[in-house]
């Protein structure tokens, strides 16, 4: 009795780790009818067979899959108040290993341990807190059945041969304020009155190359509708659109970020049109693109 009650969290039937006999091949996540499949297609992974999977992500969540443990049962008392009452559901996990299910389980992802999450093999089964060790993040932040979650951070990655048109609408000082039209041999910058004169031209097509690569750091999933809203109804400070020589285009709007009523120097709130979802970027990597009109002129 003391040996099995010793070895409780060791025994295999209680380890929430995937380990493959060489990798894991294919990851499903789904949650209240959403669902994404990760899969390695040889050459890289996909996402639900459509989208090219964020590297870094992939590389964390494969990581935890195969490292995490229990580190301790959940009272029934404590799983009844932190997740029945609260009316959390759980996202669903399978691993593969080609057509080999390597492992089944349940995540309640939850703020109640700063670990965030409570773990169950089966419904029926007893709930755990499991973590990585020597990791103290919230590993449950991982497990995201959502497949924008899981697609690169990425606003543009657009080569300026790709550009038809940019636009930069700055809403608090409307006069700087600018568009480059791309003519086919040459850019053309005007202002929302008219076309402009005596710009620098290297200095346009160094500001088109910027679009080359912009990431995002995080979506914003977990906001509640009403403050999601309130974001915004507020007037945003910059939106920007990109045409693309193949019709399409990016629509970004940019709104100041407040924390506790103080205004965040270091990140924005964004969205981008046609998707649902906030997010947040720095103003370290949208920098770039926020210039004023007087920019292109020579000093």
């Amino acid at each position: 009795m003391l040996f099995r009650r010793g070895c409780l969290f060791g025994d295999r039937k209680d380890s929430f780790a995937s380990v493959p006999k060489n990798e894991i091949t294919r990851i499903e996540l789904s949650l209240k009818g959403e669902k994404v499949f990760l899969v390695n297609e040889g050459n890289g992974w996909m996402v639900n067979g459509k989208f090219e999977a964020r590297k870094s992500g992939v590389i964390f969540i494969l990581g935890i899959l195969k490292e995490m443990k229990i580190k301790s049962p959940v009272s029934p008392e404590l799983f009844n108040n932190e997740i029945t009452l609260k009316g959390i559901n759980p996202v669903r996990v399978r691993v593969y290993e080609k057509k080999r299910l390597l492992k089944s389980f349940l995540v309640f992802r939850t703020r109640s341990n700063k670990y965030g999450n409570i773990m169950k093999l089966k419904e029926s089964t007893n709930p755990f807190i499991v973590h990585v060790p020597g990791y103290e993040g919230d590993i449950g932040s991982e497990f995201v059945a959502n497949e924008l979650f899981w697609m690169p951070y990425t606003v543009f990655n657009v080569r300026p041969s790709e550009i038809s048109s940019v636009t930069l609408e700055n809403i608090a000082d409307p006069a700087s304020s600018f568009t480059i039209t791309n003519t086919g041999d040459k850019y053309r910058l005007s202002d929302p009155k008219t076309g402009l004169t005596g710009w620098d031209s290297s200095r346009v097509a160094r500001y088109i190359s910027y679009f080359t690569w912009v990431p995002f750091e995080n979506w914003v999933f977990d906001i509640s509708a009403e403050e999601k809203k309130r974001i915004e109804s507020q007037n945003p400070i910059f939106r920007i659109t990109v045409k693309k020589t193949d019709g399409s285009q990016i629509n970004l709007t940019l709104w100041e970020k407040y924390d506790t009523d103080k205004k965040n120097s270091d990140r924005l709130w964004a969205k981008m049109e046609g998707k649902d979802e906030l997010f947040v970027i720095r103003y370290f990597d949208v920098d770039p693109l926020l210039k004023k009109k007087i920019y292109f002129f020579p000093e």
